[in-house]
């Protein structure tokens, strides 16, 4: 404990030289550094899977107390341990609700079933607690399989946006010479760089996020948890997206209804990702499976077939 309030002066240092303008101390040392503009930092995450003991709540507490107290503007982050359940997953919520901490962070690396069933995690999480931020997953694995797996629960991070702020994959660079850890997101050596196919998830949700989600515009005709879709606008664009997983090893047919939007025919973009089950981006085919490309024509009322191992990522433009 002796050490403890010059560690918190450090977090406050951060913030600080992070944030603050060119005549504060540590915004001084930024600009010196070579970086005058502000970095406009967010958030302040205090431990990293740690064990909920009285100690640790303690030290928490205090970090929590000071940043509240001096930067009102930061959202601190807190802990619930290194798994979706457990002893530290219950005791970290519940010191989380008890400071009414505003984000915590939850981790969990599972099989890629596990991502398939949990579609419903968030659907009855409180909307009045802690906000959740995914800061790290991934199905153990980095086959065409895995990634859908990973693709059809991020359709479900997006229908609970108003529970999961935030959500990033695992660890994200690996040298094929020297890696620590399973899965990563882009592996690389001296001369080739081979994204997986998890990586073109993540990107293809990345440029297509939205801003507003949309229930029940995509429906199938029979009930499966290898099936998924999500519907969001993007505010800044007014273009409609859908995205549709199949992670099964049959084609499904898939009904759009589209009628709640102020779209007659259209043709619209559609970029599919999809391969054999098994396929991976190694460094002999570093493009095995990547995104393609394509149109296709829409109306209030479409079907559309969801090809075998599939992400289908389907953009309407409000400029159509």
């Amino acid at each position: 404990m002796d050490a403890m309030q010059p560690y918190v002066q450090d977090v406050l240092d951060l913030i600080e030289y992070a944030n603050g303008d060119a005549t504060t101390t540590w915004g001084a040392k930024r600009a010196a550094a070579g970086h005058p503009t502000p970095f406009n930092l967010q958030y302040i995450g205090v431990g990293n899977e740690d064990k909920q003991t009285d100690e640790f709540r303690q030290r928490f507490k205090m970090i929590y107390d000071a940043v509240k107290a001096k930067h009102p503007e930061i959202t601190v982050i807190g802990t619930v341990g290194p798994f979706y359940t457990g002893e530290d997953y219950d005791l970290g919520w519940k010191f989380a609700n008890e400071l009414n901490i505003p984000v915590v962070d939850e981790h969990y690396y599972e099989k890629p079933e596990w991502f398939l069933t949990n579609q419903h995690r968030y659907d009855n999480y409180s909307r009045s607690k802690s906000k959740v931020y995914v800061g790290e997953y991934a199905s153990q694995g980095n086959t065409l399989y895995n990634a859908l797996a990973e693709a059809a629960y991020m359709t479900s991070l997006e229908r609970n946006g108003d529970v999961v702020l935030m959500a990033s994959y695992a660890p994200l660079l690996a040298n094929k010479n020297h890696t620590s850890w399973n899965p990563d997101l882009i592996y690389f050596s001296n001369t080739t760089v081979a994204p997986t196919v998890n990586y073109y998830v993540q990107q293809l949700f990345s440029v297509n996020a939205g801003s507003k989600y949309y229930p029940n515009i995509v429906s199938f005709d029979k009930k499966d948890s290898t099936l998924a879709a999500s519907c969001v606008s993007d505010s800044k664009t007014g273009d409609i997206v859908l995205k549709i997983v199949n992670a099964g090893p049959a084609d499904a047919a898939a009904r759009i209804n589209l009628s709640s939007f102020k779209i007659k025919n259209t043709t619209a973009g559609l970029v599919m990702l999809k391969g054999d089950k098994g396929a991976v981006n190694d460094f002999n085919n570093p493009k095995a499976v990547v995104p393609v490309a394509s149109e296709i024509i829409l109306n209030k009322n479409s079907s559309y077939n969801v090809p075998a191992y599939s992400l289908s990522v389907i953009r309407i433009s409000a400029k159509k």
